[in-house]
């Protein structure tokens, strides 16, 4: 196989493997957020089936983030503590929407 060819096949892996959801171990948030959980209908399980809707949720819409969100949410969701698909999630959602705010709103000025 050529040499460029082997190239090109490698940095087109690289490129899906950047594009791709993060692979998150949710287990450590959801055992604390129940362990935190002031009613009982607060548990792990239900906790991961959150996590887990929330990492459906991401594959569908992941494209619809810009390369600088992905990278700036998935670092956050990963500092401090258990990650979460869910804050990844919120995160990004929240990255998008201030991105179509109006240059006004985003410089702190009110527009009446």
């Amino acid at each position: 196989m050529p040499l460029p060819l082997i190239a090109l096949l490698v940095t087109s892996q690289l490129a899906l493997a950047a594009d791709s959801i993060p692979k998150l171990d949710t287990r450590p948030s959801c055992r604390a957020a129940a362990a935190a959980a002031i009613g009982q209908n607060r548990n792990a399980e239900v906790c991961q089936r959150d996590e887990d809707a929330a990492r459906d949720k991401l594959k569908q819409d992941w494209s619809g983030f810009t390369a600088a969100q992905r990278a700036h949410c998935t670092s956050l969701s990963r500092m401090g503590g258990s990650p979460s698909y869910v804050e990844l999630l919120t995160c990004l959602e929240m990255a998008k929407a201030a991105a179509s705010l109006p240059a006004e709103v985003k410089k702190g000025r009110v527009v009446r």
